[in-house]
């Protein structure tokens, strides 16, 4: 997962999606930018089950597809 962070991405329905379930709000321009800083961040818990990687930091669970490091959603843990 973080040998291929810079492949991280998500549609734009993904992005109004974590957005929402993160409330986020217009405050953070950038969904791709925050799940990638949470994923690198030194706390984040990573898992893969399956075809999915879990990524759960602070009080959220990114969910990451394994082979085309899609961000699927994330939500409040």
């Amino acid at each position: 997962m973080i040998e291929n962070i810079e492949k991280l991405h998500t549609t734009p329905m993904g992005v109004e999606r974590i957005r929402r379930n993160l409330s986020l709000g217009n405050d953070e321009k950038d969904v791709i930018a925050f799940c990638r800083q949470k994923i690198l961040d030194i706390r984040s818990v990573i898992t893969r089950h399956g075809k999915n990687w879990y990524v759960k930091i602070d009080d959220c669970i990114i969910t990451v597809n394994a082979y085309s490091y899609t961000i699927i959603t994330a939500h409040k843990a």
